[in-house]
């Protein structure tokens, strides 16, 4: 057999599964029980198409009709796949290829931060191809008030978590600090140049959780000579994509 025949076996689905799934794919993007007509307007097919769907998935547990309304929503087996889906997709495991790849196309060390006891802390790094980088380690705690990482979960985390830990740094928040929090939200990213370590430059991009919650940052960091530290940039495109592509698979839906 050949390879053509073989990737064709491996590409070819069931069409009426694929069709009946517009109906789930409806139903989550929704978010809350539809009338049948609304849900098959929403799956792209008539009424009386999606109802034998719709009566299959209820055998199984996938839809369920509310006795009152008549409507339709998510059942339990949907529910019980989305917590066990939940309990795979351990974030960190998640970016730890995601980094790798990221450092191979830039060119530069990357990181994976997340909020620890004494602050936002790196717990995976991924080194470039290049011979000449600049190197993080694990472990290492990030300033809250000096680092692109350190600026990304302040502007996302709590502000009582974040107040707490100023306060064992013995910092107090001020205008200057705030104004650097407002432009981390407006980018959805974080940017140093120069700050920690002169001639190092880095960025940041944020990664959400279903329920908006920031779980984690990915950290880029460079040489400034070599490093692009435009919002606009290459590198922060690169770096947003992952972060937003991440995030999607973890639950969040933009705004």
């Amino acid at each position: 057999m050949d390879n053509k025949t073989n990737n064709e076996r491996v590409s070819r689905g069931i069409q009426s599964v694929e069709v009946g799934g517009q109906l789930l794919l409806a139903l989550a993007h929704h978010g809350r029980p539809m009338a049948l007509k609304d849900l098959a307007r929403e799956a792209g097919m008539a009424p009386a198409k999606a109802h034998p769907y719709v009566v299959s998935f209820g055998k199984l547990g996938l839809i369920e009709q509310e006795p009152g309304s008549g409507h339709y929503g998510l059942g339990p087996l949907a529910l019980q796949l989305g917590l066990i889906s939940l309990q795979q997709y351990d974030p960190v495991r998640l970016a730890t290829p995601l980094i790798e790849e990221l450092a191979q196309l830039t060119g530069h060390t990357m990181a994976i931060a997340v909020w620890g006891n004494r602050g936002p802390t790196i717990v995976r790094v991924a080194e470039p191809p290049s011979p000449v980088h600049v190197a993080m380690r694990h472990g290492t705690v990030m300033s809250l008030t000096g680092t692109a990482s350190g600026w990304l979960f302040a502007a996302y985390r709590p502000r009582e978590s974040v107040l707490a830990l100023l306060a064992q740094e013995q910092t107090q928040l001020d205008a200057t600090f705030d104004g650097r929090l407002a432009e981390v939200r407006e980018h959805r990213m974080a940017r140093a140049v120069d700050l920690s370590v002169p001639g190092v430059s880095a960025l940041a991009a944020p990664v959400f959780d279903g329920a908006g919650t920031m779980v984690l940052s990915i950290t880029g960091i460079g040489s400034t000579a070599a490093f692009d530290t435009r919002w606009d940039g290459a590198l922060a495109g690169a770096m947003r994509r992952v972060a937003n592509d991440l995030s999607r698979r973890l639950g969040w839906k933009p705004a």
